[in-house]
């Protein structure tokens, strides 16, 4: 994909960049009029346009450049939404909020009752500004910044404005540093361009120290061949690399997902800015809670095991409902995590206080003890693997924690064909990821005498290299990029 820096005036460009500056197809400087003009440019299927120009100001050659590079196809820095945010002081206002721990750490001792923080491609030309900086950027994503803060009562700091800048308004002694951060930025060091032109950028969000992850290593490598036979240019992006989601064609999370976390973010930004995402926010919300499974569970008849949704004030239904022994389960537990068992109803009264830290609701199940647990993958409403998950040794889960922060025990994993899975499982996994949504999911199944039950909906899947692939090898990676592709496809003949 070619990169279009836009300009006012080419000729007045003040920073040096390196022919090879940009990775991925090339640079090309141009100006503002003549990419707003210029049939050349309307004809480009895709680039990346960074926009330089000294105003974005409503009806200016700055803010045509970034709409008309949206209603190209192109990506443009900053988008037109980036644009408008940064006009509307309640936006800013909330950006202030959800950075406001960094930002009093990072003035702690400023004397001064004004700062002015100038941001080059989410970095300051001081370290300890440098987390605040990043953090602004990814909320407003454009080339160069300028936040004016300033203390208020009891010695906190607030962000009073923030506003795009113009190359001119650069300190001459900043230039060489505003050079050298656009340089990195364009040139997405994480991996080296790819010899053939790519169709479609896609990025896989992963999150290096994940203790768990959804996909190791190895299936990380996996899907960037699949992605790569198939015409994508792929990067690896991480938490940091929020403010670069809109570069992109499509995002995969290949991270532990969560509603109040960041993967959520990635996947709304993502969603706004028009990209293929799995997993879509929508699917988040869906399948990290639990109690709004039991919820579509039921509304859907799909069959489960005895549940009840209980407050602290209600508790007494679960004696009533379900009985013991029981699984109280936090709405936004993963990995087996948040789910307690309990043996009898005096054990589960006296931890009732404790419950209720985390969540002012809570899940029960019954318990339905079984040697494993049923994992049907459905991708596009259809299933793409069967997997058993053996109850880790001595354990009534799949994976034992170690309450002492050591490994996670797991237990065996067999795949089969889904051909040769029962036939009635395969059914009721793929019922119930079609209630959630399109994308990839996980279904977990129990077998009780010969019936299945549905126990979770996963939206963020486990496909590990040597487990979830034994059967389909490396076809399913295959399979998973070509739903992106189909999509993208999708979208691109709508618009064409």
């Amino acid at each position: 994909m070619i990169s279009l820096i836009v300009l006012d005036n080419p000729k007045k460009f003040p920073l040096e960049l390196p022919a090879g500056a940009v990775s991925g197809g090339g640079v090309e400087v141009v100006s503002a009029q003549d990419y707003v003009t210029h049939s050349r440019f309307s004809a480009m299927r895709r680039a990346k346009v960074y926009n330089l120009c000294r105003s974005y100001k409503y009806q200016t050659l700055g803010y045509y450049v970034s709409l008309l590079a949206q209603a190209r196809g192109h990506r443009p820095l900053p988008s037109i939404k980036t644009i408008q945010d940064l006009r509307m002081q309640p936006i800013i206002r909330i950006a202030s909020q959800d950075a406001d721990k960094l930002l009093q750490e990072a003035f702690k001792g400023i004397k001064s009752d004004h700062f002015d923080l100038s941001i080059y491609f989410g970095r300051n030309m001081a370290k300890r500004y440098d987390r605040l900086a990043t953090a602004l950027f990814n909320q407003f994503p454009a080339p160069f910044l300028r936040g004016t803060f300033r203390r208020h009562e009891a010695d906190q700091w607030e962000l009073e404005s923030l506003r795009v800048i113009a190359l001119s308004d650069i300190p001459e002694n900043h230039r060489p540093f505003a050079a050298e951060q656009a340089q990195r930025y364009f040139a997405n060091p994480r991996r080296a361009p790819s010899p053939k032109p790519s169709k479609y950028d896609l990025a896989i969000l992963v999150e290096p120290d994940e203790k768990l992850p959804p996909s190791d290593a190895k299936a990380i490598e996996k899907f960037v061949e699949a992605a790569e036979e198939q015409g994508f240019s792929v990067e690896l992006i991480e938490r940091e690399d929020f403010g670069r989601v809109a570069e992109f064609d499509a995002l995969f999370i290949r991270v532990t997902t969560g509603v109040n976390h960041y993967t959520y973010r990635f996947a709304r930004r993502a969603a706004a800015e028009g990209l293929v995402v799995i997993d879509d926010p929508d699917s988040i919300v869906r399948c990290t809670n639990k109690v709004f499974l039991a919820e579509l569970v039921d509304r859907h008849r799909l069959r489960a095991p005895k549940t009840v949704i209980f407050g602290e004030q209600n508790a007494s239904l679960v004696a009533e409902r379900i009985g013991f022994p029981c699984v109280v389960k936090e709405p936004d537990g993963s990995f087996s995590t948040g789910v307690k068992k309990f043996e009898t109803r005096e054990a589960f009264e006296k931890a009732i206080e404790q419950l209720f830290e985390q969540s002012e609701l809570l899940l029960a199940q019954e318990f339905v003890p079984t040697p494993y647990d049923w994992r049907v993958g459905v991708l596009d409403g259809e299933p793409l693997y069967v997997c058993k998950y053996h109850m880790a040794r001595a354990h009534w889960q799949i994976i034992k924690h170690d309450d002492g922060g050591g490994a996670a025990l797991e237990g065996a994993v067999e795949t089969f064909p889904v051909a040769d899975a029962p036939e009635a499982v395969v059914q009721l996994g793929v019922k119930a990821a079609r209630a959630i949504g399109e994308g990839l999911y996980g279904v977990d199944i129990k077998e009780v005498r010969g019936r299945p039950m549905v126990i979770e909906i996963n939206d963020n899947p486990n496909i590990d290299h040597g487990y979830e692939d034994r059967v389909l090898g490396d076809d399913l990676y295959r399979r998973v990029i070509s739903h992106f592709t189909k999509r993208l496809e999708a979208r691109r003949s709508r618009t064409h």
